[in-house]
């Protein structure tokens, strides 16, 4: 640590941002502001030093520039990475913000206890749940909840939490007739607040996503065609330009608008964790590795057969990583599915149960009965609770949550929030059934506010998405046909790299604006979940090889033919 201080010591900067230290206090790093901005620039140093030895080796001095331009953007890259991961989980924190509102106003609708309603709020999944907990631990013993605390400290980077949380305060307070129309307030400040936040959000992310597309994917396939012009002109279009650029500068260039895309977004809802533990979940790995290397062996021998013995490399790689993917993370992927069709299908689960519950049926008898009416996920996920439950004898909380609960196979966040509600609303008996009844009404809410982000940011992922597993593909399958037909006149011959070396080198683009483009989109619609990007990134990855291949292929018959 002293010595990274020593180099900050010497570094013309005299000061460090104050958005480090912001974002050191947020992701509660234990290394001091001023060494990680000192690392940073020893990082950029050796990276420039290491490139301009590697440029000097082979004996290409324009690579000296790039170099020197690599070594910058190391040092910027990892002194804003720090506040872009901060800001990232800012981002991930608020997307939870409705939720957790949410459970607060639903457990005071059965108790008016600002106390028990905060409790029963910092009992979720995120980090907002967590902070919340920190000030209900703090202001144990005393008049005061920890929401107001709470919400002060979130008044800055979201008003509408900030005026949430005082509104639940306010009714726990508040008389009868009152409270109602308070916790109303409450539900409509953050759900209104979210989707405002959504909105400018998918406004201010449509310009940079488009600039990313045309400077970062048109423009880079569109110059392939001209390369062996561009070489006949005595511009320098050799092999080693080719690769530094197309599978260096623009990847890496690519990848940080990426990660700047993914932080500026406000909100990011967070999805349910599922993990290799659930009962639906086989260990693939050992599959995943076999089917991969299948996949590679099968791309490797068509290709060559079929197209040219330089497609190889990119058929396999392609097809291994693919395949590899795509079966390691789909039983993830169809669970998480089973569950968002849970999620979708369960405030109607509730508002069956809180009308037979309002009618003085027990929440016990009420589940049961709307298990026969619901089919689907929650129909399946309220039969097994009554199963359960007359089974092992215990309460409708214990059947949903206990160990080996329903839930195990439905770990929802969501579902959570209800079967501890159900269990509240068992021990209440009549009075909760109303309090369910809003509850529906509210997850529906929650949910369509969800659905209206999605929407907003659809136009902005659905062209990221599309050029990286089809558009870019197929233009730089062309493009390099085309250029293959130029480079073949005699007064350009040695002028760019031949097609082999160049359909490698675009190919190797190709595959990589897959992984890139594709992360960056489901990021940005679904959260950075690894395994859905994981999933998304393998289709990606095999629509763009066959595209790129077939591309390269037609375009180059049909340059031949002309």
């Amino acid at each position: 640590m002293s010595v990274l201080k020593r180099l900050f010591d010497c570094s013309p900067r005299s000061s460090v941002p104050e958005r480090v230290f912001d974002a050191k206090r947020v992701l509660d790093l234990d290394a001091d502001a001023a060494a990680i901005v000192a690392a940073a620039d020893a990082a950029g140093v050796v990276t420039a030093v290491v490139l301009a030895l590697g440029a000097v080796t082979v004996d290409e001095p324009a690579l000296l520039i790039v170099a020197v331009g690599v070594g910058i953007g190391v040092d910027l890259l990892l002194r804003e990475g720090i506040a872009i991961a901060a800001d990232a989980k800012r981002s991930r924190a608020l997307g939870a913000a409705p939720t957790l509102v949410g459970r607060a106003v639903l457990r005071l609708r059965i108790t008016p206890n600002a106390e028990d309603a905060a409790a029963f709020a910092a009992g979720g999944e995120s980090h907002l749940a967590d902070a919340l907990s920190e000030h209900v631990r703090r202001n144990e013993g005393t008049p005061h909840s920890g929401l107001v605390s709470f919400a002060a400290a979130w008044r800055e980077t979201a008003p509408a939490l900030y005026r949430a949380c005082l509104l639940v305060e306010a009714a726990g307070d508040a008389p009868d007739p009152e409270r109602g129309r308070t916790l109303d307030r409450a539900m409509d400040a953050i759900l209104d607040g979210t989707r405002d936040r959504a909105a400018d959000a998918a406004e201010s992310l449509r310009g940079p996503a488009t600039a990313l597309y045309a400077f970062g994917v048109l423009l880079p396939l569109s110059l392939i065609a001209v390369l062996p012009a561009a070489g006949a002109a005595g511009v320098d279009a050799s092999l080693p330009f080719v690769v530094v650029v197309y599978d260096l500068l623009l990847p890496v260039s690519l990848g940080v608008a990426g990660v700047w895309l993914l932080a500026k977004r406000p909100i990011a809802f967070p999805p349910a964790r599922i993990g290799r533990e659930h009962p639906d979940v086989p260990d693939r790995r050992l599959l995943s590795v076999v089917l991969g290397v299948a996949a590679a062996i099968a791309g490797w021998i068509a290709a060559g057969i079929s197209i040219a013995a330089w497609t190889r490399p990119i058929a396999a790689v392609g097809a291994a990583g693919g395949t590899g993917l795509v079966t390691y993370y789909r039983p993830i992927v169809s669970v998480r599915r089973r569950i968002e069709t849970l999620e979708e299908t369960l405030p109607d689960g509730l508002y069956v149960v809180g009308r037979r519950v309002a009618d003085g049926i027990s929440v016990e008898r009420a589940v049961d009965e709307a298990a026969d009416e619901l089919g689907g996920p929650t129909g399946e996920l309220f039969a097994a609770v009554t199963r359960r439950g007359r089974q092992l004898k215990v309460g409708i909380d214990a059947a949903f949550r206990g160990e080996g609960g329903a839930l195990e196979r439905f770990p929802s966040p969501r579902a959570e929030s209800a079967a501890e509600l159900l269990g509240v609303a068992a021990r209440e008996g009549p009075p909760a059934g109303r309090a369910l009844i809003e509850t529906a009404d509210h997850l529906d809410d929650l949910q369509r506010v969800e659905r209206n982000a999605r929407r907003e940011l659809g136009q902005v992922t659905s062209t990221l998405g599309n050029t990286a597993a089809i558009f870019g593909p197929l233009v730089g399958g062309a493009t390099v046909a085309l250029a293959d037909s130029i480079g073949t006149a005699d007064a350009l011959e040695g002028s760019a790299p031949p097609t082999a070396e160049l359909g490698v080198a675009v190919g190797v683009y190709v595959l990589l604006l897959a992984v890139i483009l594709t992360a960056t989109a489901t990021g940005l619609s679904r959260g950075l979940d690894r395994a859905t990007v994981g999933y998304r990134v393998g289709t990606a990855l095999l629509s763009a090889t066959v595209t790129y291949l077939l591309a390269f292929t037609a375009a180059g018959t049909l340059a031949g033919g002309l």
